[in-house]
């Protein structure tokens, strides 16, 4: 689909981003070989490791903090129990609590009702005062809050719920802090590479969570995890605090020609005012609620499968504790991989093909929405074939990955100037899912039927599905004319 967000005239000044002149000679690409971006983009990518970690730890180490005598934690599964391996007798000494399953889905989503609230406060923070200490401070609270857990669960589950309420306040920030310190960093043909690179780390994290926390309660017991996981946070905010700059400006080691070559790349895309942000415009920019509804959509999915693989491993198809978190790592690790590959892919589409901005956005966000929808819903009718169930509903998150080239970077080519705060209002609405959606989930499977799942995962597809198609029929590629004072046209 054609972008009409520019006047006929702008297409006339478009200028490739790697082409802007300073003192009338042309800046050559800086190597990305230990460049302070990809520094910057490493870095990100441990701290998102970290971020998801602490995020989906609870939904594995959730199943061996219950008691499976009690009626609504019973052991029993729809499909044959695996053969449970014997735990080392150590393995008891962690409290077990008699949650029912309408209280686990209230644990489960408490996260997100904190992580909602910082959203678009934490774009404006990150491009008023600067995102990395935003950014930085976020998580640290967030690592702070984890390790508590076990005393929190301890006090009762309304505490445990305040807790992790607590964590998503701190991680709310984390999201729009990264993408408004993108525009700053990322120079425009290398925004697929860089922020996949960045963002695919909470990907790695929920691959390494999943089944070292299953790990850890088998041999351990589940109090370890939050220990554990807190530690690694600890050491990245060390490393984040003293190697990462906000802006190439003011980076301490930074080489003069990358420095040049991402501030000129940049120069005509971001907005000289640092003061005034055109709310009424961003509210009423189709291209932002394109980016909206497809991100809404698309965690709907993400974030049931979050927070429920696991239960649906252990409750259908009986798995134990330290096959659940190994086989419910499996679709995100094909994520990881997929949302890597694309970033490269998309990019060489762009830079090689000169295939439009906008036309590889859809593309990709159109195959990383659909393609989940339907083998989501395949999985839902494999029974009890483990195998084929594993296999559809890893090749559902791995497919998602392609949304990382997609929608999720649309902010920073509609508007860069106000990436984090876009990114923000988006989150908001995508936060939503994760609020809700354990809570319908978990309301729709209170018997724990092959059925119920069935209506779970349609749901989810159909979710999928509307936010597909509502992205390729009003996303756009361009920086929106109210974003700059003079608006160029970038559609590479």
């Amino acid at each position: 689909m054609e972008d009409f967000s520019a006047s006929d005239t702008e297409t006339d000044d478009y200028e490739h981003p790697l082409l802007h002149q300073t003192d009338s000679s042309k800046v050559e690409k800086a190597p990305a070989c230990c460049s302070a971006r990809y520094g910057l983009a490493l870095l990100a990518c441990y701290g998102f490791f970290v971020a998801y970690a602490l995020r989906v730890n609870l939904s594995v180490a959730m199943v061996d903090m219950l008691n499976t005598n009690t009626s609504d934690n019973t052991s029993c599964s729809v499909c044959p129990r695996h053969d449970d391996p014997p735990r080392p007798k150590h393995n008891h000494t962690a409290k077990v609590y008699d949650w029912d399953s309408e209280t686990q889905g209230w644990i489960l989503g408490s996260f997100f009702y904190g992580y909602i609230l910082t959203q678009i406060p934490g774009g404006y923070l990150a491009r008023r005062y600067g995102a990395k200490w935003l950014l930085g401070l976020g998580i640290f609270g967030t690592v702070v809050f984890t390790m508590l857990t076990p005393l929190a669960a301890e006090l009762g589950a309304g505490y445990l719920i305040a807790v992790r309420v607590l964590e998503g306040i701190g991680e709310g920030v984390t999201f729009p802090a990264m993408h408004a310190m993108w525009a700053s960093w990322a120079p425009p043909m290398e925004r697929s590479r860089l922020l996949t690179l960045s963002y695919t780390g909470a990907q790695l994290g929920t691959v390494v969570a999943m089944p070292l926390t299953g790990v850890i309660c088998f041999y351990l017991d589940w109090t370890y995890v939050f220990y554990i996981f807190g530690a690694v946070g600890l050491v990245w905010f060390v490393l984040w605090a003293l190697l990462v700059s906000s802006t190439p400006d003011t980076h301490k080691r930074i080489s003069e020609a990358e420095r040049l070559y991402i501030t000129s790349s940049l120069k005509n895309e971001l907005s000289p005012s640092s003061s005034h942000i055109p709310w009424s415009s961003i509210f009423t920019s189709l291209p932002v609620w394109a980016i909206v509804v497809a991100h809404f959509s698309y965690n709907w999915t993400f974030y049931t499968l979050l927070t429920l693989l696991p239960t649906y491993m252990n409750n259908i198809l009986g798995f134990s504790i330290k096959e659940n978190g190994v086989l419910s790592a499996l679709p995100y690790l094909g994520c990881w991989m997929v949302a890597l590959l694309g970033g490269h892919l998309a990019d060489w589409l762009r830079e090689k093909w000169l295939i439009s901005t906008v036309v590889v956005r859809k593309a990709f966000s159109f195959v990383g929405m659909v393609g989940p929808a339907v083998f989501l819903v395949a999985a839902g009718y494999t029974g009890c074939n483990y195998i084929l169930a594993v296999a559809f509903l890893t090749l559902s998150s791995s497919l998602g990955g392609l949304c990382s080239s997609g929608f999720s970077i649309s902010q920073l080519e509609i508007a860069p100037s106000y990436a984090g705060i876009l990114l923000g209002m988006s989150n908001t609405f995508a936060t939503i899912p994760g609020m809700v959606g354990p809570v319908i989930a978990r309301a729709l499977t209170h018997s724990n039927t092959i059925q119920e799942w069935q209506i779970v995962f349609y749901i989810s597809a159909g979710i999928n599905v509307f936010g597909a198609t509502f992205f390729t029929l009003f996303g756009q590629g361009k920086v929106q004319p109210w974003a700059v004072s003079n608006a160029y046209s970038y559609a590479p």
